[in-house]
């Protein structure tokens, strides 16, 4: 657990000593009221991830719409969007960073930087945690370098303290966070192996008995509910006002999305909104299938998408419908240059293109769920040796920034 010393040294090295206390409060603070219906705490969010922003800055990179140059975020703002996901790594230095180790990029000092330009923009602000030094996904979950050793009652201990000193250290400096996710795409746990679980839907076999209680595959949801516990009860220490997310990869299978939060909610995990990850489906209304059923079951929990690129207006459109105002949002994510983006650079979409939004016409590993839990992480491809992280070059609104512009006027924002 850091010690208060060491929240000093790395107060110091951010250069936030010297910051006031902020009296800023989360946009979208928790209500009794709220917590009782799962319905939306504020406006609906038409948010986005830009994690890649500042990487591509100091690779060169420039954002203009209508021949101006303008920041990325004044862009994104002016065409409507409300919110920003940003994504954080325990140690990126020893990870997602090795390459461009002193910048440590979606490290902690990297995060409170591009934080305060999201707040100064008049934005909500997201904070994804990986509890990792590089991604945390669905095939990856990977403990990070200085929490290698412990076990499972000294994981736990570490997220928790990893949680409250860093949403602490965001409003330190400039940034406070409205809503954090505890983990990112943890559908088949965090931290393998001591957080990993199997999930009958996939298996076939029982992973539970009549109780809840674990039958014994790999860490099982007991483990995986305690690491999230932990993380909770940090982040509401720090921000007791912090909508709390969890984060499924698999918003297109509802049996899947269904066993996971049944065991999430009868381990007391105590959550606000879930996250989904949408990118494809195996047929259409997939997506429709499972927003349904999830405000159906699960009378005081919201629901956003985490993650999505194609099909943008239809998937806004079936959140933004849900009853109740149980939808609370979306955010596309790295919608700059990833898949369909909304910018072109050299004159061609920066991202690459059109992404089917059905398995069967382009299935890939991380949507697609496979066997992955049974044995581990799988070997990271290994990452250039040389240059830097980001892409640079410049970028140009295309006709998809145009479409948010009028999602948002049709939603009121």
């Amino acid at each position: 657990m850091t010690s208060p010393s060491e929240m000093v040294r790395r107060r110091d090295a951010l250069g936030l000593l010297a910051l006031p206390a902020l009296a800023t409060t989360p946009l979208a603070a928790r209500t009794p009221a709220r917590a009782a219906t799962g319905g939306r705490p504020g406006p609906y969010m038409l948010g986005a991830d830009i994690s890649w922003i500042p990487e591509d800055e100091a690779a060169g990179a420039r954002y203009f719409e209508g021949g101006v140059q303008r920041d990325p975020i004044a862009l994104l703002k002016n065409a409507g969007f409300n919110y920003i996901r940003l994504r954080m790594f325990v140690d990126p230095a020893r990870g997602y960073s090795a390459r461009e180790p002193d910048r440590a990029w979606s490290g902690l000092a990297q995060t409170v930087k591009l934080g305060r330009r999201v707040r100064a923009a008049g934005m909500g602000l997201a904070l994804s945690l990986h509890y990792s030094d590089t991604w945390a996904d669905p095939e990856h979950q990977g403990v990070p370098a200085a929490w290698a050793a412990r076990d499972l009652p000294g994981l736990t201990r570490a997220v928790e303290a990893h949680t409250r000193d860093t949403l602490r250290a965001m409003r330190a400096g400039g940034a406070p966070v409205d809503m954090v996710v505890i983990g990112n795409e943890i559908t088949f746990g965090m931290l393998w192996p001591r957080g990993q679980v199997a999930l009958k839907t996939l298996t076939g076999n029982p992973v539970t008995d009549a109780n809840h209680r674990d039958t014994g595959a790999v860490g099982g949801f007991d483990a995986l509910a305690a690491l999230l516990r932990a993380g909770i009860a940090g982040a509401r220490v720090a921000e007791p006002d912090v909508l709390i997310q969890v984060h499924n990869h698999l918003g297109r299978h509802w049996a899947i999305v269904r066993e996971w939060t049944d065991a999430l909610v009868a381990r007391n995990v105590d959550f606000d909104v879930i996250g989904l990850s949408c990118y494809q489906q195996v047929a259409q209304g997939d997506w429709q299938r499972t927003f349904e059923n999830f405000i159906k079951r699960y009378p005081s929990k919201g629901l956003l998408v985490a993650e999505y690129s194609s099909r943008k207006r239809y998937i806004n459109d079936l959140v933004h419908a849900l009853p109740d105002r149980r939808g609370w949002g979306t955010f596309i994510w790295e919608p700059i240059r990833h898949q369909e983006a909304l910018f072109d650079r050299g004159g061609v979409d920066a991202g690459g293109g059109a992404k089917p939004d059905l398995l069967s016409q382009g299935a890939n590993a991380a949507e697609a769920p496979g066997a992955v839990l049974a044995t581990g992480p799988k070997p990271k491809p290994a990452a250039p040796k040389t240059g830097p992280i980001g892409e640079g070059g410049d970028y140009v609104a295309n006709a998809r920034l145009a479409e948010y512009r009028q999602m948002a006027r049709d939603y009121g924002l």
